[in-house]
């Protein structure tokens, strides 16, 4: 067994273990006893004499490949145990917050920086507060007006507040992933200055301050719901976004392309890559010319969490591709899960878009080359890249599907027919809009060249969404148990091996 794949072992078992933790409250003796149990493992592998008669054995005893067994098992139950602690400290941390302990009583005075671009609807706004004391981030919501921006020192004067819990939605949750255990709806806010950036931070206002004038751009050459559109593919801004609009998307499958969403990312990413092999680039090109453009449309975005960590999962499907080993793409991606998980526990359960992108990544790995061999059968070599932007969005929509369903409780009916339908006008759209926008700033004369086939695009999206966002084509599904999803990953797990031992369905030979 290669070093690598022993690590991979041990990087599923942390995965594991944060898992089991997530879902079960284990307690302290158990860890203690499982610990106690994974040292003996290890240890008698390597000190105990041999117990089989006849057997010549290594390790001080055992046969080599028995003893290199029982040390494995013994050391991925213990990044399974370390797991289950990294995920307590966290939880131990959240309870034991003091700006936490403030939450539900008396109103009170607090004094903070605003740390992140305020995320704007169309009659409020959400600003993440840092409080310098009791230290912790609050989540403020307030009026649309005034505006607020990134570091500025405000003084709020309200009732914290837990985070809401319903069968439908748990905000709770959702805002653990980001560090945020209090809210704060509608309260007197005062601006007490602006806090001096460092270097990153300048670097980070430089690039809110751009992403600004290529809104206001936007929304000065384009018109609802083009411009709204062009927005959330562009900038990933998706807030002022018409409930109409959100809800055609999400009919259509297609909400994941106006947000930066870990799926939306990934798929992009192997877009390009098809797209540029298609176009006779070599794989090292096409690599670099794919992590420069993902590189860039985070930034765009203005660096957010989930953006960057999605951003990380598609640049490390990349560098598999660039690599062409599948063992080695799956061993990377969960190396940097497992680094992920390590810095903030509490994204394997509660962040969706990280479950998302690692998903799609793990489709992409496994189910897209088979896929692929499919359609190539009953295609032309000249299709080849119509057929990488099919097997791209088949395999990473199965292996994303369960989660979709198990969050929001539905499921698109026509996401396969319009994610083929648009993912291949996507990575056009967004470069001709933003060329267009950019132009914009400089001038509108400018801007307006690029602007007639960016609109058409546009106009193409939106009678796509038109025509497909019906009341037939979503099916709601309720209370789904979690086990469900382990089955179905169980079974797709099963059913990939079984592909990968057979590297072709029979009936396709």
């Amino acid at each position: 067994m290669t070093p690598s794949k022993i690590l991979f072992y041990f990087c599923i078992s942390f995965i594991v273990g944060i898992f089991l933790g997530s879902v079960i409250k284990i307690p302290q003796i158990f860890l203690w006893i499982f610990l106690l149990l994974a040292v003996l493992v290890i240890f008698s592998a390597i000190l105990s004499p041999p117990r089989i008669p006849g057997i010549r054995g290594g390790m001080l005893g055992f046969p080599i490949k028995l003893g290199m067994t029982l040390i494995i098992i013994g050391f991925c139950s213990l990044f399974l145990l370390l797991g289950i602690i990294r995920l307590q400290i966290s939880e131990f941390n959240i309870e034991n917050s003091e700006l936490r302990k403030l939450n539900d009583k008396s109103e009170i005075i607090l004094t903070g920086t605003v740390i992140g671009e305020p995320d704007v609807r169309d009659n409020s706004q959400k600003l993440k507060v840092e409080i310098e004391n009791p230290n912790g981030v609050v989540l403020v919501t307030t009026n649309r007006y005034p505006e607020y921006k990134y570091l500025d020192e405000i003084k709020i004067i309200g009732n914290l507040k837990t985070p809401s819990e319903t069968d439908e939605f748990n905000y709770k949750n959702y805002l653990l992933k980001d560090g945020i255990y209090s809210v704060m709806d509608f309260p007197k806010i005062s601006i007490l200055g602006e806090e001096p950036p460092n270097f990153l931070q300048g670097i980070y206002v430089g690039i809110l301050q751009f992403k600004q004038k290529l809104r206001e751009s936007i929304r000065k050459n384009y018109s609802p719901p083009q411009s709204l559109i062009l927005e959330g593919t562009v900038l990933g801004d998706n807030g002022v976004m018409s409930q109409d609009l959100k809800d055609k998307l999400n009919i259509t499958g297609l909400r994941h392309i106006i947000s930066v969403s870990g799926t939306h990312v990934v798929i992009l990413a192997a877009v390009l890559m098809s797209f540029l092999l298609a176009m006779g680039f070599w794989r090292g090109q096409a690599f670099y010319i794919a992590i420069i453009f993902i590189c860039l449309y985070i930034i765009l975005t203005g660096l957010p969490a989930s953006g960057v960590r999605a951003g990380i999962m598609g640049g490390l499907y990349l560098l598999a591709q660039k690599l062409g080993r599948q063992s080695m793409g799956s061993r990377i991606i969960a190396s940097a899960c497992v680094v992920m998980l390590l810095i903030n526990p509490l994204l394997l359960f509660y962040d969706i878009g990280f479950q998302l992108s690692f998903l799609a990544v793990m489709g992409l790995i496994y189910l897209d080359p088979f896929i692929k061999d499919f359609f190539k059968i009953f295609t032309k070599e000249k299709s080849e890249n119509l057929v990488g932007i099919i097997s791209t969005t088949f395999a990473a929509q199965i292996f994303t599907l369960p989660i979709m369903v198990y969050n929001f409780g539905s499921i698109s009916l026509v996401s396969p027919i319009t994610n083929l339908l648009i993912l291949p006008i996507v990575s056009g759209l967004m470069i001709l809009g933003f060329l267009s926008s950019f132009l914009g700033i400089i001038s509108q004369f400018l801007g307006w060249i690029i602007f007639i086939p960016c609109w058409f695009l546009l106009t193409y999206f939106v009678k796509i969404i038109d025509i497909f966002s019906q009341p037939w084509a979503i099916k709601t599904i309720e209370s789904i148990h979690w086990i469900w999803l382990v089955v179905f990953y169980l079974v797709l797990i099963i059913f990939v091996r079984w592909l990968q031992n057979n590297k072709k369905l029979k009936f396709l030979e």
